[in-house]
């Protein structure tokens, strides 16, 4: 058993906010030869402006890789909690950290993605079946209205009450990740906020649009 868990919890959180800074979507740009995603369309370093080169791959990678870091950072603290003596509370501030690192990371001057990808990444390492719910949220509202944006801040409208009132019939919510969840979802609406002007003017791009916003 570890004697100082909070210098543990406080490493594993700074570790978090590192691993969250990672910029996929810059890195597998320049592995890949394609222009910097802060270049051009929404400047957005995140797979829906990596996808705006055309290149399918990339913006798949970049998803999958932001979703990695999201999950990465949760397991690792998860799977070490026994040893170092972790509550749920020191693994909610590495839930957060790791969204907190996409968001304003470090290597890219503070200025991140939008954090879809990374939250959802969270939210499987914390709860799979939540982020099951969730994934199907944004598919229902992507499908039948068109907007990715609008999607996505109904997918975090939701997380935290899915979370909520599915405890005790497919898990057992604890309060300090319940905040963190709530949090994130906060967090990733705000980030929106532009994607929400432009909807509630009429003006945001649909699915399949081939619109570019910025």
């Amino acid at each position: 058993m570890n004697e100082y868990p909070l210098l543990a919890a406080a490493a594993l959180v700074v570790l978090a906010y590192l691993i969250g800074s990672v910029p996929f979507a810059v890195v597998v740009s320049r592995l890949m030869g394609l222009q910097d995603p802060r270049t051009y369309g929404s400047r957005n370093p995140g797979a829906t402006n990596v996808l705006r080169t055309g290149n399918k791959a990339a913006a798949a990678l970049t998803l999958a890789g932001d979703a990695a870091k999201g999950w990465f950072a949760v397991w690792l603290a998860q799977y070490l909690a026994g040893d170092l003596g972790l509550t749920s509370r020191a693994i909610a501030l590495v839930a957060l950290a790791v969204f907190l690192g996409h968001l304003y990371p470090v290597f890219l001057r503070f200025a991140g993605g939008k954090g879809v990808a990374t939250a959802l990444g969270v939210l499987a390492a914390l709860q799979p079946l939540l982020a099951l719910a969730v994934v199907a949220t944004w598919l229902i509202v992507a499908v039948f209205l068109r907007y990715s944006s609008l999607a996505a801040i109904v997918a975090a409208l939701f997380a935290p009450v899915y979370y909520v009132f599915g405890s005790g019939v497919a898990w057992y919510a604890s309060p300090p990740l319940g905040v963190a969840i709530g949090v994130i979802s906060l967090l990733l609406i705000y980030r929106h906020r532009a994607n929400i002007a432009r909807l509630v003017q009429g003006t945001e791009s649909r699915i399949g649009s081939g619109r570019k916003r910025t």
